[in-house]
């Protein structure tokens, strides 16, 4: 007897029709976006799969950072105040960015009503009361004194001290790491230097996650001596002498060896570059290790070839490199 092949159910939104996958699909593409540093781009996604879907705790966490490096402020809260509702597993950490939220929006005299209960009902770790504490004093001196703009910065750096300090730090995933690395962005590192250095020069820290941190400290040109140990080498550096990642001379080699290669096959070439800027944060500051530039630039091309299904002759030493550069960047244990 013949099976009957089993249908995808089509789900309906107030006469929308949503195929199967469409709801994962954004979802997805909202993280790439995210990843990438696309705050706006990442929000319409977001906001678009959670008109057809139920949002989750990591999906609403994300959405609420994004949001909140986009300044929608007042989203932020809608958001966080959602995740708060379902109880999330990370409940401090959503109720740091709430209240970082409602301080940014000038809710102060509700960021100190907020602290209380969750002083009187036992809800804050002890070794993390005198911070609330100091914080909640912190409001409701700024909300009678009208002074915002000093104590706001100040305020975000009693949550820093914490959320970037080692051992806290590395209990989180990768995934969460990166969120807090996204959250510095475009704040200033300097009073949290130290921490960030400890993550960079800890073995237990990811590859790619000290890569971005590094990165973080030559933005902002940071003058500080780090030793950064990954793929079995070790360097001594200084952010204020390192170029950034695509500025560095085997990048700038291999990035025009492609393209003059692939200059007649736009959608390969597309590819192949955003491999390489990918691969060039997660191998920084030692580029592609000991392999040349022409050898990378062709593997880089034969690798992409493959995806397009065209298989042929390749080094499948360089290869297998490339693969474990992507399964670093996608935050992997390599």
């Amino acid at each position: 007897m013949a099976l009957k092949k089993k249908k995808k159910k089509i789900q309906k939104f107030e006469n929308v029709v949503v195929f199967p996958g469409t709801v994962e699909r954004l979802i997805s593409q909202a993280h790439q976006h995210v990843e990438n540093y696309q705050f706006d781009l990442a929000n319409q996604l977001f906001a678009e799969a959670l008109t057809y879907t139920e949002g989750d705790e990591l999906t609403l966490s994300v959405y609420a950072y994004s949001l909140y490096e986009s300044k929608s402020f007042e989203k932020a809260k809608d958001v966080c105040e959602q995740l708060l509702s379902i109880g999330p597993s990370m409940y401090l950490e959503v109720m740091e960015l709430y209240l970082t939220v409602c301080m940014q929006l000038k809710q102060y005299k509700q960021v100190e009503s907020i602290i209380t209960s969750l002083l009187e009902e036992g809800a804050i770790p002890e070794h993390q009361i005198d911070k609330f504490v100091r914080l909640k004093n912190l409001n409701a001196n700024i909300a009678d004194s009208k002074d915002d703009f000093q104590e706001i910065t100040y305020s975000e750096s009693i949550f820093e001290d914490e959320k970037y300090g080692l051992d806290h730090f590395l209990s989180l995933s990768p995934n969460q790491q990166l969120l807090l690395i996204q959250e510095l962005t475009d704040t200033n590192i300097r009073p949290i230097v130290q921490q960030l250095k400890d993550i960079i020069e800890d073995n237990r820290s990811h590859p790619f996650v000290k890569s971005l941190v590094l990165i973080l400290l030559v933005e902002q040109e940071v003058d500080i001596n780090i030793t950064i140990k990954k793929f079995d080498r070790q360097m001594d550096v200084n952010p204020t002498k390192l170029l950034l990642p695509t500025k560095l001379p085997q990048y700038l080699k291999v990035i025009s060896l492609v393209r003059n290669q692939l200059e007649q096959e736009p959608s390969k070439l597309e590819m192949v570059e955003y491999l390489i800027s990918k691969h060039s944060i997660g191998t920084y500051p030692f580029e592609w290790i000991d392999y040349d530039p022409e050898d990378v630039a062709y593997a880089y091309i034969d690798f992409v070839r493959i995806m397009f299904g065209n298989v042929q002759e390749m080094d499948y030493e360089l290869i297998d490199f490339l693969q474990m550069l992507e399964k670093l960047t996608e935050l992997q244990q390599v």
